[in-house]
């Protein structure tokens, strides 16, 4: 049982994180497009659109920032970079879509930073 509550627990707690996020990006003038898009190679939480850009944010959250940016993988960024992939596919200009991987970190009372371009290009 105990388990089960903590994994309820930390889906809950990062449902909130990604709505904070979102709100963030918002107050930037950016679009939702998507939340939790389930690409061939994983999961993207958040895409959302800047003019003709598109942008990939990986959520992170936990009690403090360096506990937060401390659960980036780069296993983890290389399945969200492939999925991205896989979504611009259905884009109308595809791989030639001007993008960005966001990393948003979510820790204490909400607290949000975007790191753009968080992850480099190869």
């Amino acid at each position: 049982m105990a388990a089960r509550d903590k994994g309820q627990r930390a889906h809950l707690s990062g449902l909130a994180a990604e709505e904070a996020a979102v709100r963030a990006y918002l107050e930037r003038g950016y679009t939702l497009a998507e939340t939790r898009w389930r690409g061939p190679h994983g999961e993207i939480d958040l895409i959302l659109r800047r003019g003709a850009e598109v942008i990939f944010a990986e959520v992170k959250t936990s009690k403090t920032r360096d506990q937060a940016a401390a659960r980036i993988s780069p296993q983890q960024m290389a399945r969200v970079m492939a999925s991205a992939a896989a979504f611009l596919d259905q884009e109308p200009m595809g791989q030639l879509t001007e993008t960005r991987l966001d990393v948003v970190l979510v820790w204490g009372a909400g607290e949000v930073e975007i790191l753009e371009n968080a992850w480099g290009h190869g």
